[in-house]
């Protein structure tokens, strides 16, 4: 199969065509093999829109509302990125096209050993596992952390962990009804910006305590 012929059908069908006007992003799309991260029965779905299955309830996140999240963070070459829930690192390999370093933050050690073999090579990224909804306090503060799924609400946990002025962007709620958001750390807090509607898988971790109702 033409994987790369595949790959610039993508860019040019999938994600230009969603309001990514980032050459930057476009080029990291481009650069990055989304073939070699799925297993040899999904390599001919590697390039359609959807999300692909890399261990049970964990996905690849399909190209659209990925390349959209990666826009809106707004990455420089001096950006330092924490990414929650990395997977096998398909996302964590764009994110080294964009920023100077990146942590790739995986809850599943199995995944996380695929993200170290898949990222080899890539001086830039480092592979630490652990809790999702906890970070990756030790190697931060970070001026960009992007959640490569949808959480129900942000731990502050995470919000602590960015630099003044940094960003964290993620894709808030479940289903139809969620949603990408931009927040922004200033004086010990953060402001929220919504950016677009969006259905993606979710990370495990995040899911609200169940509360009681007298």
């Amino acid at each position: 199969m033409d994987f790369t012929a595949q790959r610039n059908t993508m860019v040019d069908s999938q994600i230009r065509t969603t309001d990514v006007t980032s050459h930057s992003v476009l080029n990291a799309f481009l650069a990055v093999a989304r073939e070699t991260f799925v297993a040899d029965a999904l390599k001919p779905l590697a390039y359609s829109d959807n999300d692909l299955e890399i261990a049970r309830g964990r996905y690849i996140m399909e190209p659209s509302p990925l390349a959209k999240m990666l826009q809106l963070a707004g990455l420089s070459k001096s950006d330092k990125v924490l990414e929650i829930g990395a997977g096998n690192g398909y996302a964590s390999a764009l994110l080294a096209q964009l920023a100077g370093s990146v942590v790739a933050l995986e809850c599943d050690p199995e995944l996380a050993q695929q993200a170290k073999t898949n990222l080899a090579g890539l001086s830039d990224v480092k592979v630490v596992t652990g809790a999702l909804s906890e970070g990756c306090a030790t190697q931060g503060p970070y001026d960009v952390i992007l959640l490569n799924g949808s959480v129900s609400e942000v731990p502050e946990a995470l919000f602590a962990q960015l630099k003044e002025g940094g960003r964290l962007v993620g894709v808030i709620g479940q289903g139809l009804s969620a949603s990408a958001h931009v927040f922004v750390r200033e004086h010990g807090t953060q402001s929220q910006r919504w950016a677009f509607n969006a259905s993606v898988p979710k990370l495990p971790g995040f899911d609200r305590a169940a509360e009681f109702v007298f």
